[in-house]
C-alpha cells in the first residue's frame, strides 16, 4: 500500500496576511490527517520573504499540538546551521511531548539568502556535515562511544521514543551520505532533478545502522490535482508564474494574477521547459503519474508538495489525490 504524505513550505499568497498563511497550514495539516496521510513535513528557509517557514520546531509543537494521529516534522532542519546537540535536545522534548509522532528530517543546504547563511553563522566555523549526521544519531540513540570528544554526554530530556531521522537530498551524493549512515532518504524529485541514481546509490550501498536495519526511501513530487486537466492546469498557473516572476511578485499570485499574466517569449519557453518537473491533471492523470515514479524509484511513500493559491482548491486536490491512491 502506497503511503502519502505532506510537505508544506508556508508560501506567502497574494491577498494575505502571515497569521491567515499559518492558520491554513494548521488547517490543513488537521485535513489530511482526516484524509489519512502520514505525514505533515515543514520546511525550514530563512530570509526569503516569500516563505512564512524560519523555524520548523516552533511549527512542529504547535501541528502537533493541533492534530491526534498524523506524524509530524521537518523538512528539513538545516543542521549546518546549529550544533547537532541542539538539535538533538529540541527533537527529544517533542517527542516527549508527542511520543511517536515527531520525524527530523535532515538537509545540508543552507536554505536561503547568502545574507541570511552569514547571519546565522556569524563568527562560527559550520560544522562538516557527515560529523553532524554521525553526533546526532548518537544523542538521539544514546550511543556516542567512548572514543567520542562529548563522551558520556546526554542529549535531555531522556525520553522513550526516538524521532524518526531521515536524511533529505536531491543528488547521488545525498543517496550515497544516507547509506553510509544507514538512515531512511527522501528524494526531492519536485527540485527538478532525476534521482533514480541517487535512489540505486543508497539502496545498493546501504550500511544497517542502529537506526535503520535496511534501507527506506521516499520521494517528495509536486503534485497540483483537480476534477478536469483544464482546472487543474489553470491552477498550477499561480506556481508556474511563481517560478518565472517571483522576485517581482513577491508571494504565490493568485489564479486570476497568473492566467492574466503577459509572459514574454522567453518566459514562455522558460515554463516549457519546466513543464516535466510537476505533475498536473485529474485524478486518474495524477495516479498514473505517481505510480509511474514509484515504479522508478521503488518506494511506498510519496510526499505531495502542492503549491495552490486557493485554499479550498488545495484541500480538493489533497482529497483527490488520496481518493486516487486508495485504489492501488
Amino acid at each position: 500500500m502506497v503511503k502519502l504524505s505532506v510537505l508544506e513550505h508556508g508560501y506567502m499568497k497574494e491577498g494575505f496576511e502571515t497569521h491567515e498563511i499559518l492558520q491554513e497550514a494548521t488547517e490543513l495539516a488537521q485535513y489530511t490527517e482526516s484524509l489519512g496521510y502520514n505525514r505533515f513535513w515543514v520546511s525550514e528557509l530563512h530570509g526569503i520573504p516569500v516563505f512564512s517557514f524560519t523555524s520548523p520546531e516552533v511549527m512542529i509543537a504547535h501541528l502537533a499540538s493541533k492534530t491526534s494521529k498524523i506524524r509530524v516534522g521537518s523538512g528539513g532542519i538545516m543542521v549546518p546551521h546549529y550544533s547537532a546537540y541542539k538539535v538533538a535536545e529540541n527533537f527529544r522534548l517533542l517527542e516527549g511531548l508527542y511520543p511517536g509522532r515527531i520525524d527530523l528530517g535532515i538537509g545540508r543546504s543552507t536554505g536561503g539568502m547568502h545574507l541570511a547563511t552569514v547571519a546565522l553563522n556569524e563568527n562560527r566555523k559550520m560544522p562538516e556535515y557527515s560529523e553532524q549526521i554521525n553526533d546526532l544519531i548518537g544523542y538521539l540513540y544514546e550511543n556516542l562511544g567512548e572514543n567520542h570528544r562529548f563522551s558520556g554526554l546526554q542529549a535531555i530530556p531522556k525520553v522513550k521514543t526516538v524521532p524518526e531521522l531521515w536524511l533529505l537530498g536531491s543528488s547521488s551524493d545525498s543517496g550515497m551520505r544516507a547509506a553510509k549512515h544507514g538512515v531512511p532518504y527522501s528524494f526531492a524529485q519536485f527540485f527538478g532533478s532525476r534521482g533514480e541514481e541517487a535512489m540505486y546509490q543508497y539502496v545498493s550501498r546501504f550500511e544497517p545502522s542502529v537506526v535503520a536495519t535496511e534501507p527506506r526511501g521516499m520521494i517528495a513530487l509536486q503534485v497540483i490535482c483537480a476534477d478536469t486537466e483544464e482546472e487543474a492546469r489553470k491552477l498550477a498557473a499561480s506556481y508556474e508564474l511563481f517560478t518565472t516572476a517571483g522576485d517581482q511578485i513577491g508571494a504565490l499570485p493568485s489564479r486570476e494574477t497568473a492566467l492574466n499574466y503577459p509572459y514574454t517569449f522567453e518566459q514562455k519557453m522558460f515554463l516549457r521547459s519546466q513543464s516535466h518537473l510537476n505533475i498536473v491533471g485529474n485524478p486518474e492523470q495524477v495516479k498514473e503519474k505517481i505510480m509511474e515514479n514509484i515504479g522508478i524509484y521503488k518506494v511506498d511513500e510519496v510526499m505531495i508538495v502542492s503549491p495552490i493559491h486557493d485554499f479550498e482548491a488545495r484541500k480538493r486536490s489533497f482529497k483527490l489525490i488520496a481518493e486516487a491512491m486508495q485504489e492501488v
